[in-house]
């Protein structure tokens, strides 16, 4: 038997990598096209993307470590030098932030460590000028070029966001220390000095707030060269993993090709820019591979509160991320005084690019994995609830697949009296219909929100293999109103055609009992087979 490399989970040295014979997906392509077309860079991705692995591969690139790279396409290749170059790496992962008095301390004692590192002894005081005078010396010394990787460059900010007024105050003064730290890379006596410089993390704050005078920075968070340069392309996976792929086929008795689909629909779905190329979230793919087990790795590793406590504080409707079709000016509109909530989603790997026509983008969740994990922590943060409560959400998708009506309905007024009164002042229609969407979501059922007619929009459809449920809901009205408009407005003519048995749903909230009041179905006996429903073959209990 072949022995298999080491998958190589949370792993992010290039060094250790190659030389612990863990496996590597060759992204040197990709790497030299940027070291050879360009000097200054920008990419933003989503956490346990691989971000901090291209540090480490760039680093090793121009540290001219030669032997690390046999086999990998750059040797093969290209006519790369292979020279050496003093390389700055600073790393905000291990650079401490609490305050703006501790954030630059740490960077001040981080151009300490490099100095020392080189030999080289740096005698200004602040970390604009030391900064300076380390990238000016480093090229004396060495008489040639200096490469400066910076990685997860906003989380100075972005781990002080959500949490009150205290903390975005800090994050507005970190902000202003990383505006002066980065402008010193354009400055006369600097740029001349300099070979290569890449800096990356999660955020893509606008160029005004942290790179106002780097205005020579080159963005490819979406561009079309650079879509796969992180993350796993199905190609990738079928080259690279289809012996780990057979051996999850072995565990759990499933063909390689039921086990190919499977992953594809938890992991894959990332896209990041106009050009179709979707790829697998890596920490993910290596996890479940690594582990034989479908589990949702990505969230584990982070829960978002801060998008939450954003989404919270700005009362987005959660039930409508589902097919956002917004304008491209979203991805340049990013700063601490104008968080858009898509923004955020988008850049913190929440949703992805579902389809572009135009100028006019549309997101969805990028995989099962993600929309369901995020689903149900969305749901207790709106939503508190305890392990008794946790129980009566599972149940309720297999209600819907048993068609019993009586018991969801029953199940779904439970839950909603175990949320205390004080929680929630506000229930109207948007607070029910986003409980609902969360609650029916997190259970499993395959949810969409506000889905798109010729005629309007349908409030919620829950889809099976071979039923659909199209959902109205009115609040301190009446149910029959509720079916009423689903019936005038053609709602089921879009599943007419499906073969599936279609259910209308009328549900109506009352406001004062904090609950759903009443709730009427009508169902298809036999489809008409024709182009609509057929009203002769509704009935209604």
């Amino acid at each position: 038997m072949i022995k298999l490399q080491k998958l190589s989970v949370g792993i992010s040295s290039f060094e250790r990598i190659r030389e612990d014979d863990y496996l590597y997906v060759d992204k040197t392509r990709h790497i030299f096209r940027m070291a050879d077309e360009g000097i200054f860079y920008f990419m933003s991705r989503p956490r346990r993307f691989g971000k901090s692995l291209t540090v480490s591969t760039l680093l090793c690139l121009f540290q001219g470590r030669k032997e690390l790279f046999e086999g990998l396409w750059i040797n093969d290749n290209t006519d790369w030098d292979w020279k050496e170059h003093p390389v700055i790496v600073i790393d905000f992962n291990e650079i401490p932030h609490q305050t703006p008095e501790t954030l630059t301390r740490s960077i001040w004692l981080s151009m300490d460590q490099t100095a020392q590192k080189y030999g080289i002894s740096l005698n200004t005081d602040f970390i604009e000028t030391r900064f300076r005078e380390l990238v000016v010396a480093l090229e004396n010394q060495y008489k040639t070029q200096v490469v400066v990787l910076v990685d997860e460059y906003d989380k100075p900010i972005i781990d002080h966001l959500g949490k009150g007024k205290e903390s975005i105050e800090i994050a507005f003064q970190n902000r202003d220390v990383l505006k002066g730290f980065f402008g010193v890379l354009k400055g006369a006596s600097v740029s001349p000095c300099l070979k290569f410089v890449f800096i990356t993390g999660v955020s893509k704050f606008s160029r005004v707030s942290i790179f106002s005078e780097l205005n020579n920075l080159e963005d490819i968070t979406m561009s079309e060269p650079y879509a796969a340069i992180l993350g796993y392309t199905q190609d990738e996976l079928e080259i690279y993993f289809k012996p780990y792929i057979r051996q999850l086929s072995e565990k759990t008795g499933d063909s390689e090709e039921e086990v190919s689909v499977k992953l594809e629909q938890h992991y894959n779905g990332y896209r990041f820019s106009k050009c179709n190329i979707r790829v697998y979230n890596p920490f993910s793919i290596m996890s479940a591979l690594k582990q034989k087990d479908f589990r949702n790795y990505w969230f584990e590793t982070g829960t978002p509160t801060f998008l939450v406590n954003i989404l919270k504080e700005k009362n987005y409707p959660v039930a409508k991320i589902e097919n956002l079709r917004l304008d491209e000016q979203i991805f340049s509109v990013y700063d601490i005084e104008n968080l858009k909530p898509e923004a955020l989603l988008f850049q913190t790997g929440y949703i992805t690019i579902k389809d572009v026509e135009d100028s006019v983008y549309t997101f969805d969740y990028p995989n099962e994995e993600v929309k369901l994990s995020f689903l149900k922590f969305l749901l207790f943060s709106y939503i508190p609830g305890n392990g008794s409560d946790l129980s009566l959400f599972l149940k309720l998708s297999g209600h819907l697949r048993a068609e019993n009506l009586d018991a969801f309905f029953e199940t779904i007024t439970a839950i909603f009296a175990s949320i205390p009164y004080t929680l929630e002042s506000k229930r109207d229609e948007a607070y029910f219909h986003t409980a609902f969407f969360l609650i029916v979501s997190a259970s499993g059922v395959n949810a969409r929100s506000e889905v798109l007619t010729c005629a309007g929009r349908i409030d919620l459809v829950m889809e099976f293999s071979d039923k659909v449920f199209i959902i109205e809901f009115k609040c301190n009205q009446n149910a029959e109103a509720a079916i009423r408009q689903i019936r005038e407005r053609g709602y089921a003519d879009r599943y007419s055609q499906s073969g599936k048995k279609i259910f209308l749903i009328g549900i109506n909230f009352d406001t004062e009992k904090r609950n759903v009041a009443e709730w009427k179905v009508c169902s298809e006996i036999k489809p008409s087979g024709k182009s609509g429903l057929n009203e002769q073959n509704m009935e209604c209990p």
